[in-house]
């Protein structure tokens, strides 16, 4: 059962009533005038009230006992945020601003292969970006070991791999267009072609780094040579004694 209650309007009536009679009989001109219709409204309304009360009455619920409020589910959004999220591992950094902007450049450029790479299915450029990928991380881990090298990697990071990176992107992106004409079959004809040029010159590169590595081995091994000489332990000294 529900108990209403309904508010008597009588009252109200009979204050708005004696508002009317009063503005017409009676003058409404000092701040006086105003208070002592006030009080007279306050007793017209309680004598209201108390001759026509408000009535309480009760009804039958038409559904019987209330159902309990069904729970919603949070909304997927805050579910997901409510449930603990895996931490993302984060590099560290090596204390070296421009070695860890080297780092990220790395990342980035062979993170970039691989997605070409996972893409485009012609066979013979899918393994020459296998041997970029392999020579890039290289080049990168070297310089990165000894960071005096940067300087000779400058056109190779601002040039060679981002032009590199922008002629795949150009070749995945026509040959998903999935149709032969003149502009799209003699684009990716160009691409394929310098490609080889490009995995020599990405060679070139590598090898370069190792111009001084190799300069002093070699220095080291002529030293070598001239002392194993001097004291009669060169191979061909040996030979002729024995």
């Amino acid at each position: 059962m529900t108990k209403k209650v309904k508010r008597s309007v009588a009252p109200f009536y009979l204050v708005a009533a004696l508002w009317l009679v009063w503005a017409l009989i009676l003058p409404l001109y000092r701040p006086l005038d105003y208070i002592m219709a006030a009080v007279a409204s306050v007793i017209v309304f309680i004598v209201g009230k108390a001759i026509w009360p408000d009535k309480a009455y009760q009804i039958a619920d038409p559904e019987g006992e209330k159902k309990e409020p069904e729970k919603k589910e949070p909304p997927k959004a805050e579910k997901a945020q409510s449930e603990p999220q895996p931490k993302k591992e984060e590099k560290k950094s090596t204390g070296d601003p421009e070695l860890d902007n080297l780092l990220k450049q790395r990342d980035m450029a062979l993170s970039e292969m691989r997605r070409l790479n996972d893409s485009i299915e012609d066979e013979k450029l899918s393994a020459q970006i296998d041997h970029l990928e392999a020579t890039t991380k290289k080049i990168f881990d070297l310089v990165a070991e000894k960071p005096a090298k940067k300087s000779q990697i400058t056109r190779f990071m601002n040039y060679y791999l981002p032009t590199t990176l922008k002629l795949l992107n150009a070749y995945d992106r026509m040959d998903a267009a999935g149709v032969s004409g003149t502009n799209i079959d003699g684009t990716m004809g160009r691409i394929e072609q310098i490609m080889d040029t490009v995995v020599s010159a990405f060679d070139r590169q590598l090898d370069a780094l190792f111009g001084d590595e190799a300069l002093d081995i070699s220095t080291d091994i002529t030293v070598l040579e001239n002392l194993l000489a001097q004291e009669g332990l060169s191979g061909d000294q040996m030979t002729a004694q024995s």
